[in-house]
């Protein structure tokens, strides 16, 4: 297995992926500073919990873009070299599946720690209220990993199914758009699209007075039956795509 990454890791050398991930967290870090410059002394008591608020809700948007990305890089090498089943001849083609999960899985893992990045920096330099919620933010980090993950696995599955990577591109697209328009959905429809999970595990809510356009943002309790849903999506998309990328080689 570890042969089998170190490949991966050597194909994507001069493929530019990271820059497609820094692209992203600097739009995001860009949104982050215009969301909070027109913010006075009584909204920046509220930062922390503003950051925690919107920022799973432009992960709707933004991870899936970054995983279809990364999940199309890691598979047109192969598609376009017709080499699947030349790797096959030395490596196991269930190697092959793990291999290139764990490996764009740490693209994944950094965009994650990027965004963690920028909200505690950010939350610094603009003085939030209270201490750094470090709890909050440790489970920002996770539920954002096992989301990602997930969808990853599913943008995974469709690079390698498909040769033309125009299509896990647009799924990804069309993917990032349905999970943001889902958040105005019940959380109950929510569960049903994977890709409104970044806001079904968010920790914090908000009531908008409309009479006096007062925003007010509060701690919610971890919606624990959504996190074993999202797992069993992982487990189900990994599993299942896994056997047809092997029954597809034979």
């Amino acid at each position: 297995m570890k042969a089998a990454i170190r490949m991966e890791a050597l194909k994507t050398q001069g493929r530019k992926i990271w820059l497609v991930v820094a692209v992203m967290m600097g739009v995001q870090m860009l949104w982050a500073a215009w969301a909070i410059s027109n913010k006075d002394a009584n909204d920046l008591v509220q930062g922390w919990l503003f950051f925690l608020y919107q920022f799973p809700m432009l992960n709707c948007i933004i991870m899936p873009v970054i995983a279809a990305v990364v999940a199309s890089r890691l598979s047109d090498v192969e598609h376009k070299g017709q080499t699947f089943k030349l790797l096959e001849t030395i490596i196991p083609a269930n190697r092959i599946f793990d291999a290139k999960f764990i490996w764009g899985s740490v693209y994944m893992f950094g965009a994650a720690l990027g965004q963690l990045a920028i909200m505690i920096v950010m939350g610094l330099m603009m003085h939030f209220g209270g201490p750094i919620p470090w709890g909050a933010l440790g489970g920002y980090l996770f539920f954002t990993l096992v989301v990602s993950l997930t969808i990853y696995a599913f943008q995974q599955v469709v690079s390698m199914l498909f040769i033309n990577q125009m299509v896990p591109m647009t799924l990804g697209l069309m993917g990032g758009f349905i999970g943001l328009f889902s958040m105005f959905f019940p959380q109950s429809m929510q569960k049903f699209v994977l890709w409104s999970y970044y806001g079904v595990l968010m920790q914090v809510g908000m009531n908008w007075d409309q009479s006096t356009r007062v925003v007010d943002l509060y701690w919610t309790a971890i919606d624990w039956s959504g996190l074993v849903l999202i797992l069993v999506f992982f487990g189900l998309i990994y599993t299942i795509g896994r056997i047809l990328f092997i029954r597809r080689e034979v």
